[in-house]
């Protein structure tokens, strides 16, 4: 199967050696990736804590790779002003944490910066139907959120081709980033699926060699 899009991969800082920070995002730009991914949680939606805006913000000082920011919060509306404000590039939350989503979406693409909207696996696609017109993406988890190395949850798989299906109906151009699980042994078929952004933490930092990691992943649609 050709695929006649750009397949862009964002690897998830998350899955570094946090006690080497500069040497992980080395790592990233030796790797050509697109973007460094930052897993924001807040300790109750889901049970980690993990980055503050203070670290995108130094973050920013280090790299000029593009920044993604997944807010795994509560109230996510409440920490959008920080993270535009420390640099990020885009930001992504969870339509089951947000009431006024459409709100929420629009304050961050007044703040200069592309908004998504996430998913986790028991969400289904219909639950996006009146503002999948204003997202720049849609995050399709494909594990519970939370926790790195988890192993793919396959069900999930199913919602790239729907969404992939919506956007060609309905003649939208929103990108499909997933996260979770992705690997060298599971990116074809999400790729194949209609993906165009790949999420990885944990398949690249611990790869032998990780550049060639993230150039399999990168290609095992092709």
């Amino acid at each position: 199967m050709v695929i006649n899009r750009k397949i862009d991969i964002f690897i998830s800082i998350l899955g570094a050696d946090l006690s080497n920070v500069e040497r992980a995002v080395k790592l990233c730009e030796e790797s050509a990736v697109d973007a460094i991914h930052v897993d924001v949680m807040d300790g109750h939606f889901v049970p980690q804590i993990t980055f503050g805006n203070k670290f995108l913000s130094d973050l920013k000082k280090i790299t000029k790779l593009p920044t993604d920011v997944h807010l795994m919060v509560n109230n996510p509306d409440r920490f959008i002003n920080d993270y535009l404000k420390a640099g990020a590039d885009a930001i992504s939350f969870h339509i089951e944490a947000d009431i006024h989503v459409n709100k929420t979406l629009n304050s961050i693409k007044e703040g200069g910066a592309k908004a998504g909207i996430c998913i986790i696996p028991s969400t289904p696609v219909a639950a996006l139907s009146e503002i999948i017109d204003i997202v720049d993406f849609v995050q399709v988890m494909t594990v519970n959120p939370g926790f790195a190395g988890q192993k793919i949850i396959h069900s999930s798989i199913k919602k790239i081709g729907e969404l992939d299906a919506l956007r060609k109906s309905r003649n939208l151009s929103f990108k499909i980033s997933v996260d979770g699980g992705v690997n060298n042994q599971t990116s074809g078929e999400i790729i194949k699926q209609g993906a165009d952004i790949l999420i990885t933490a944990s398949a690249f930092f611990n790869a032998p060699d990780p550049k060639k990691e993230a150039m399999i992943i990168r290609n095992n649609g092709a």
